[in-house]
């Protein structure tokens, strides 16, 4: 089931090796480019023949990446400014050290050591001039690349989940995610781990970007609270679904309504736009992947774990378990 292989690749991400941001990986980006010894040297704006293809603003996923590859990285171009542009593929920028300052769809974000932004294909972006001393990492990846990293984040509905369905799809308004993450150490190993295999080109290279990109989406996947977005809509849409996540036994859609100042009928109507799934929908999702964890790795009986998760009629509980799982709770817990 997807739910085991996350809850397996979480655990299995937890042990990963730790390594800091070692002077190798950064002697590695800080290198002066020969980009930007021109930079430095007098030239006032971007070389629009390295990143664009004609006249629009539109970073070129062909012009950086080598043919034949859905993934790469490139340390930040430092000393210039970027005016406003999107790219066509999804772009992630981790920083390294120091700072850069990002204006993503009319928002300034100051990027800091550890943290990590997240852009659609159809953010817009605009960049401050960096310093030497602000090592950023660009990460250019293509949206194919997504399809198979996708089994890690689970059925649940999740914001980085339908950030990766809306680059798949090539959905508009997908945005940005900025996850503040420095003190998340699995999610620091992985970023670093991920960097240096990009770095060194292992063989079997493609699947391993794609199991640790997957160990780290499931990483970010708790990361909800230090997670910050663009537009209002998404951002009530991401305080809907910490609250279904944090009180799904006795979470209702009058409550959060409350707590949000909308009204029922408004937030319901939100709800369905941005997710697809009404707010009952959604909770049950969340209910019966609890019970699933439960019956997994705990020996509860499973009516205590119907109610611990919110179900009070047994029979409900378990039809809709069969329903979703395709085994009744007795046979998931015996046969998974």
């Amino acid at each position: 089931m997807k739910y085991t292989i996350t809850q397996n690749a979480l655990k299995f991400s937890q042990l990963c090796y730790h390594m800091n941001m070692d002077e190798k990986i950064l002697r590695r980006l800080s290198v002066i480019t020969d980009e930007e010894k021109e930079i430095l040297a007098g030239r006032k704006k971007i070389d629009r023949n390295i990143y664009m293809a004609g006249d629009r603003d539109i970073i070129s996923g062909d012009k950086l990446l080598p043919h034949g590859k859905n993934i790469m990285i490139r340390p930040h171009t430092r000393f210039i400014h970027f005016p406003e542009h999107t790219h066509d593929y999804v772009e992630f920028v981790y920083m390294c050290r120091g700072s850069t300052i990002h204006k993503v769809n009319g928002t300034s974000i100051t990027l800091n050591p550890g943290e990590l932004l997240m852009m659609s294909q159809h953010a817009k972006q605009e960049i401050e001039p960096a310093g030497k001393n602000d090592i950023a990492v660009n990460f250019i990846v293509k949206p194919d690349f997504f399809h198979g990293v996708l089994s890690f984040l689970g059925n649940e509905e999740t914001p980085l989940r339908r950030f990766i369905l809306s680059c798949i799809t090539g959905e508009r308004g997908a945005g940005y995610l900025y996850f503040k993450v420095a003190d998340v150490l699995p999610v620091q190993n992985l970023v670093e781990n991920l960097l240096w295999i990009l770095i060194t080109q292992p063989s079997n290279k493609r699947g391993i970007y794609q199991l640790t990109m997957g160990l780290l989406f499931v990483e970010l996947l708790e990361c909800t609270d230090k997670l910050e977005f663009s537009y209002e809509s998404e951002s009530v849409i991401m305080k809907v679904l910490r609250y279904i996540e944090d009180n799904y036994r006795t979470a209702t859609l009058n409550e959060i309504a409350g707590m949000l100042h909308y009204n029922h009928a408004t937030l319901s109507r939100l709800i369905r736009k941005k997710t697809g799934q009404n707010f009952t929908g959604l909770l049950q999702e969340k209910r019966l992947s609890q019970a699933a964890w439960f019956l997994l790795n705990t020996d509860e009986r499973i009516d205590d774990i119907a109610y611990l998760v919110g179900y009070e009629n047994m029979t409900h509980f378990h039809k809709l378990f069969t329903e979703c799982y395709g085994k009744s709770p007795k046979h998931y817990r015996d046969c998974t």
